[in-house]
C-alpha cells in the first residue's frame, strides 16, 4: 500500500488502564490491558470495520484515535502527520478532520440545547468567519442531506425517537466537513426496524461526501453489507484482517470462524452453530502465548506459549500458529 492511500496509520498500538486502590475492582497496582501492540491502515475512502465481543477492546481504539484517550505506547499518524503526541492546540486542525459518532444517541446529545444550537456549536468554533446566515444555510444543508426534517431544528432531544436522534448526530458530525468519521456502535442502542435507515444514512453520506469510515460493531451482519475491509479482534488483539468478502467466504482464525458461524441465516438453514468454550480471560491477567488458546477447539501446545504474529494467509492476515490448517 501507497503511502498516498493510506489515511489513519495505528503502529504498535497499546494502552493500558491502572487500576487505583479504591477503585470498584479492588487493588491497587493492577493494570486493564485493554489493547495489545495493534497496528493497522485504514485507507482513503473505505469503511474500515472493527468487530469483537464487548470488552474486546474496540471502543478503547476508537477513543485512542481520536484523541479521547492516551496511548500507552505505540504511534498514531493521519495522512502521514504523527498526530498522538500532539497538544491540543496542535490537534485543533485534525479535530475537524476528524469527527465521531457516538453510540447511545440519548447521552450523545445535550438537552439543554436545541438542534440547531447543537449543530451549530461545531461550525462556529471551527469556522468562527462564517456569518450567522451562512451557519444557518449550512445546518439546513446538512439536515436535509441526511433525511432530517429542518423543523426539528427549533426542538429538543428529548422530543425524538433514538433512530431519529442518531441521524441527528449524524449530522452534528458532518457539519464541519470531516474526511474521517469513527462511528462507535453507532446502531447498537436502536430498535432493529430502524438499524437500516440509520445505516443507508452513513453509507449515502459516504458516497456523497467521500468519507472514509471507522466503523465499530460487534454485529457481523451489518458488516458483511456496510463494510470494505474488516479486522477482527479479541482481548486488544487483531486475530485476522481482510477484504470484507475475502473473510466471509473462508475464515481462518478458529476465533472468526466461530463469530461467523453463530450468524442467522435468512433461510433458516444452518442454524446450528459450535458454541465456544469457556469464558473471555480477564484483561487484568491476560493469558500466556496466543489470548485465544484457552476457547480454541485447535489449539496445540505452542499456542500456550508463544504470541502468533499476524502474517499473510490465503489473501489476508491471520495472527494464528495453525491458520492453514483452520482454514
Amino acid at each position: 500500500m501507497s503511502d498516498s492511500q493510506t489515511l489513519l496509520s495505528i503502529a504498535n498500538l497499546r494502552k493500558q488502564f491502572r487500576i487505583t486502590a479504591d477503585s470498584w475492582c479492588g487493588g491497587g497496582g493492577q493494570v486493564v490491558s485493554a489493547i495489545n501492540d495493534v497496528s493497522l491502515e485504514i485507507r482513503k475512502g473505505e469503511s474500515f470495520c472493527l468487530v469483537g465481543e464487548s470488552g474486546c477492546g474496540k471502543s478503547t481504539l476508537a477513543r485512542t484515535v481520536m484523541g479521547l484517550e492516551t496511548p500507552t505506547s505505540g504511534t498514531i499518524a493521519y495522512g502521514g502527520t504523527r498526530i498522538d503526541d500532539m497538544n491540543d492546540g496542535a490537534r485543533l486542525p485534525y479535530r475537524r478532520r476528524m469527527q465521531m459518532i457516538f453510540q447511545n444517541p440519548y447521552a450523545s446529545l445535550n438537552p439543554r440545547m436545541t438542534i440547531s444550537q447543537t449543530l451549530e456549536e461545531p461550525l462556529r468554533f471551527h469556522q468562527p468567519g462564517l456569518s450567522d446566515s451562512q451557519v444557518r444555510d449550512k445546518v439546513v444543508t446538512v439536515m436535509e442531506s441526511v433525511g432530517n426534517n429542518t423543523s426539528w431544528l427549533s426542538r429538543f432531544p428529548h422530543e425524538f425517537s433514538g433512530g431519529q436522534r442518531q441521524r441527528i448526530s449524524i449530522a452534528r458530525a458532518l457539519m464541519v466537513d470531516p474526511e474521517f468519521v469513527v462511528a462507535d456502535e453507532p446502531i447498537s442502542a436502536l430498535d432493529v426496524s430502524i438499524q437500516a435507515q440509520v445505516l443507508n444514512v452513513m453509507m449515502d453520506a459516504r458516497n456523497e461526501r467521500d468519507l472514509t469510515y471507522l466503523f465499530i460493531t460487534h454485529d457481523l451482519s451489518v458488516v458483511e453489507h456496510f463494510g470494505t475491509r474488516v479486522a477482527v479482534m479479541y482481548l486488544g488483539v487483531v486475530c485476522e484482517l481482510a477484504d470484507t468478502r475475502t473473510l466471509f467466504a473462508g475464515p481462518r482464525h478458529p476465533y472468526t470462524q466461530l463469530l461467523l458461524s453463530a450468524i442467522p441465516k435468512m433461510d433458516g438453514s444452518e442454524m446450528t452453530h459450535d458454541r465456544m468454550q469457556g469464558e473471555v480471560p480477564s484483561a487484568m491477567q491476560l493469558p500466556s502465548g496466543c489470548v485465544f488458546h484457552g476457547r480454541c477447539p485447535h489449539a496445540k501446545a505452542v499456542c500456550k506459549t508463544d504470541i502468533p504474529a499476524l502474517r499473510d494467509v490465503a489473501g489476508r492476515q491471520v495472527a494464528c500458529h495453525f491458520a492453514e490448517e483452520t482454514g
